[in-house]
Parts: C-alpha cells; structure tokens; sequence
C-alpha cells in the first residue's frame, strides 16, 4: 500500500489571518498611552501620600507653624508699609512650600529605585516615561492641596488678596509654575542618589539657606549689599515678589534691576531650571532604565 502525501497550501487570506502585519503605532497613539500610563502612576503616588497621614501632617503643619511664628511672635516686631507683616509674609510662605515639597519628590523618587521599582515597571507594558510622568502630576495635585490650605489659613490671619480674583489666579499660576520646575529638580536628586535618607540629608539643608537669602521674610533693602544682592537674584525671591504685586499686598517691586520687574525673572528662573534639570533627569532615568 502505497500513500500519497499532499503538501499543503494555504491562501493569502489564510496566513495573514495566521501571522497579521503590525500595525504602526502613530505619535498620538503613544502620547495618549504615555498619558494613560502617567494618570495611572500618578493615582499610585497619590495613594501613598492618602497613606502616610504622618508625612502629610509634616509637609502641611510646617508653613503654618512658620505663618504662626514670624506673624504673630516676631511680626510684632516688624513693620512694612502698606499693610501688616502678615500680608506681607503669606505670599513667601507660599513659595517656601512649594520648595520644601523638593523633598517629597526627591523621597519618593529614591525610594522607588532603591526598592527596584523601576526595575519592575521597566518589565512591563508600559510607556517607560508614566514614572516622571506620574510624580510630576502627583506633586502638582499636591502642591494644589498645600496651597487650598494655606489661603484658608493665609484668611484666617488676616491676610487677603486685593486686586480681584483673576490676579490672584495668575499669582497661584507662577507659584505652581515655580514648582513644577522645584519638582524636576527633586526628581534629578532622587535619581542621582537613590537612597531616601541621604536624599532628605541632602535636600533640607539647601532648601533653608536659599529660604533665608531670599524677600520670603525680610526685604532684601534690610540686608547688607552683598547679602541684599543674592536675595534678589534668588529664584524665590522672584515669585514672591511677582505674586505679592499680583496680589495686591506690600513689599512687591523695588526702584532697581531685578526688583522692578518681577514678572520676567518669575517666569524665567522656572523655565531655566525645567530646560537645566528635566534633559538632566530624563538621561539619569534612561540610563536606570537601560
């Protein structure tokens, strides 16, 4: 008995439907994924700041112990033209928020690396920047949270914004602008040193010295000259001037360069640090990703 083997043949319809071409991905199929994955990482970060009730209560009680202390015990003391010291002083509280929150970033960053998490998301499908993507946002919604709270305190002491409500919006604007920028520069620190305690160790004790060479609370016209001289070229010192004009409350501007114009250095410095430390930070995560 002989057999007769058939070869077998399929059709073109048959091995497409077996083996289908990939489908090119377009540039605005990845950004909304990119999106996706980064709403999606920025719900995980905010989980474990809804979980840690003792860092929230750190981050939040600091600037109102700070308003408490300069505005009621050394305010006395102090005089400003225009209005009282409180006025004065909540706008720089704002913008010294914004920059402690550099070591909330920093943390969570090298923390994440330091317990391989980036190693794990690197395993999965997911666009490789949703990790900057969601701390970034996290640390937005953050800062919003902050500052509801400090306006409400801010009011409750007295201060108060007078020159209308959509002033006041384009102030809360330049101090959130301000910390984003902080934010990719805590991103960079957490990425160049992975391990969150050398991080904090790092952070806070260059967080206070650019907080007490800055208008935050003294003008820099009280300083000696030199010293007056490095406030007013310090990046916070531009926010809070900016915003005290918008505002409406006292000490904003001055007769001289940089003082008289607030807005520009406001919206440089925070452009400057984002084009200096996010192309820093993006090749640092590159190269853990690798």
């Amino acid at each position: 008995m002989t057999s007769t083997l058939q070869p077998q043949f399929r059709t073109p319809d048959a091995r497409s439907a077996v083996r289908p071409d990939p489908v090119p991905v377009g540039a605005l199929a990845r950004f909304r994924r990119a999106l996706v994955d980064g709403g999606v990482m920025t719900g995980r970060n905010m989980a474990h700041v809804i979980r840690s009730p003792e860092e929230i209560m750190i981050y939040f009680s600091l600037p109102i112990v700070f308003v408490l202390v300069f505005g009621y015990v050394f305010g006395s003391g102090m005089t400003v033209s225009g209005a009282g010291y409180r006025e004065y002083l909540l706008p720089g509280v704002f913008v010294m928020t914004m920059l402690y929150g550099l070591g909330a970033t920093a943390s969570g960053i090298a923390m994440d690396v330091s317990r391989g998490v980036v190693d794990r998301f690197r395993s999965m499908p997911m666009a490789r920047s949703a990790l900057v993507v969601g701390r970034t946002g996290a640390d937005l919604l953050r800062a919003l949270l902050e500052m509801a709270t400090l306006v409400v305190c801010g009011l409750l002491v007295g201060w108060q914004w007078r020159n209308g409500l959509g002033s006041a919006l384009a102030a809360v604007g330049l101090i959130l602008l301000l910390r984003i920028a902080l934010t990719w520069v805590g991103i960079f620190f957490g990425l160049v040193v992975p391990n969150p305690d050398t991080v904090g160790v790092i952070v806070f004790p260059l967080a206070f010295p650019l907080t007490a060479l800055s208008n935050v609370f003294v003008a820099p016209d009280l300083m000696p000259q030199w010293l007056g001289a490095i406030a007013a070229w310090n990046p916070l010192s531009a926010t809070v001037a900016a915003a005290r004009d918008l505002f409406g409350n006292p000490g904003a501007g001055g007769d001289s360069w940089p003082a008289q114009h607030p807005m520009v250095l406001a919206i440089a410095w925070p452009v400057i640090l984002i084009a200096v430390f996010a192309p820093l930070a993006v090749r640092r995560y590159q190269r853990l990703s690798r």
